[in-house]
C-alpha cells in the first residue's frame, strides 16, 4: 500500500495538484485562465478517447467487452437509486439527495485519466473499451436522478392543495437527454472514440505526438487548476456538514468494492477491473452539475458540487487511486 500511495504521489500531474492547494491557501494570484482550463479539459478527452477508439479497432468488440460495458450502465443506474436511498435518510430536501445521487452516480473522466496513467505506470494494462464505459456511465444516473426527482415533485403536489407559483420548472425528460448527449465535454469523448475507431491505429499514430508526446504536461496544468479549484471550495465545506462529508469519503470505498465483487465474479482482466472500479468509485463535478443544476433546480448547486470537487475528486486523486489497486491486488492475489 505504501508503495502505491508513494508511486501514485511522486507522479508530476499529482504534485502539481498539490501544489495549487498550496498556492491558493497561501493566497498566491496564481491563477490558470478559465480557457485554457477548458482547453485542457477537452485536449485530454480527445487523446483518451482517441486512444480508447483505435485500440477498440484493433481488438473489435469481444464478449468480455461487451459484459464490461452492460455491467458499467447496470452500475450507473443502481449507484444513483442506493445513494438517493441512504441520503434521503438524513437530508430534509429531497432534491439534493437526488442531485447528489446523480453525480456519484456518473464518472469523473480526470479521475479516469488520472488513474489510466497510474495504472499504465505498475504495468498493467486495460482495454480501449474502458473508454467506451467512461461514455456510457455519463448519462444513466442523471436519468434516474431525474425520474427520482420526479416522484419527489408528484408526492409534494399529492400532499400540497396547490403547487406555489413561485416553484422552479423542471425541464422535460427530452431536454435534460439532449443536454446530457450535447453538453461539450461528453461530446468530445464520444467524437474522439468514434475517430479513433474509424482510423484505428494508423490514426492513433499520426496523433501520437500530439496525444501522447504532450499529455502528461496538459494533465500537469489541468491538475494544477483542479488544485487551485479545490482549494477555493474548502470554506465551503463548513456548509456542507459532517455527514454529507462523510458520505463523499466512504461512498467511493463502497462503490468500488461493489464494483471489484462484480468484476472478479464476471472474470474481468486485471486492467479492466481496476478502471471500472475507478470508474465506479468517482463522480462527476463537471458534466453532472451543468445538466442538474436546470433539471433539479431545487436542489443547493454547491452541495452536490463541493461535494464531488473538493471531497471526492481529492481522496480518489490522493488516496483512491492506490488504494483500489491494492484492493486489486489482494482480491486477484497479485
Amino acid at each position: 500500500m505504501d508503495g502505491n500511495i508513494l508511486t501514485n504521489l511522486l507522479d508530476p500531474p499529482i504534485l502539481f495538484f498539490f501544489f495549487g492547494i498550496f498556492a491558493r491557501l497561501i493566497k498566491s494570484d496564481l491563477e490558470i485562465p478559465p480557457a485554457l482550463t477548458k482547453f485542457f479539459s477537452l485536449y485530454m478527452l480527445m487523446a483518451i478517447g482517441i486512444k480508447g477508439g483505435s485500440s477498440l479497432a484493433a481488438s473489435g468488440i469481444s464478449r468480455e467487452a461487451v459484459i464490461i460495458l452492460v455491467s458499467a450502465m447496470v452500475m450507473a443506474t443502481l449507484v444513483p437509486i442506493y445513494s438517493f436511498l441512504i441520503l434521503r435518510i438524513r437530508l430534509k430536501n429531497l432534491y439534493d439527495a437526488a442531485a447528489i445521487a446523480a453525480t456519484y452516480g456518473s464518472v469523473s473522466a480526470i479521475t479516469f485519466i488520472a488513474a489510466s496513467s497510474f495504472i499504465n505506470k505498475v504495468g498493467v494494462t486495460p482495454g480501449g473499451y474502458m473508454a467506451v464505459a467512461l461514455v456510457v456511465m455519463e448519462s444513466p444516473a442523471i436519468v434516474m436522478a431525474v425520474l427520482m426527482a420526479g416522484m419527489v415533485r408528484s408526492k409534494q403536489a399529492l400532499t400540497s392543495s396547490a403547487q406555489s407559483p413561485n416553484s422552479p420548472a423542471s425541464l422535460p425528460m427530452k431536454k435534460i437527454l439532449h443536454e446530457a448527449f450535447t453538453d461539450g465535454t461528453h461530446l468530445m469523448l464520444i467524437g474522439s472514440l468514434l475517430i479513433g475507431a474509424i482510423t484505428g491505429l494508423e490514426g492513433k499514430k499520426t496523433m501520437e505526438p500530439f496525444t501522447s508526446g504532450i499529455f502528461k504536461g496538459m494533465l500537469a496544468f489541468f491538475l494544477l487548476e483542479m488544485g487551485l479549484s479545490v482549494a477555493s471550495r474548502i470554506r465551503e465545506m463548513k456548509d456542507v456538514g459532517g455527514f454529507l462529508v462523510g458520505f463523499g469519503l466512504v461512498m467511493p470505498v463502497i462503490n468500488a468494492s461493489i464494483a471489484l465483487g462484480i468484476a472478479h465474479f464476471l472474470g474481468f482482466a486485471m486492467g479492466d477491473a481496476y478502471m471500472f472500479m475507478i470508474l465506479v468509485a468517482s463522480a462527476s463535478y463537471i458534466a453532472v452539475p451543468a445538466v442538474v443544476r436546470h433539471a433539479i433546480p431545487e436542489a443547493n448547486p454547491s452541495l452536490y458540487f463541493t461535494m464531488a470537487l473538493a471531497v471526492t475528486f481529492p481522496f480518489n486523486i490522493i488516496f483512491g487511486i492506490p488504494l483500489y489497486y491494492k484492493m486489486l491486488q489482494l482480491v486477484w492475489g497479485g
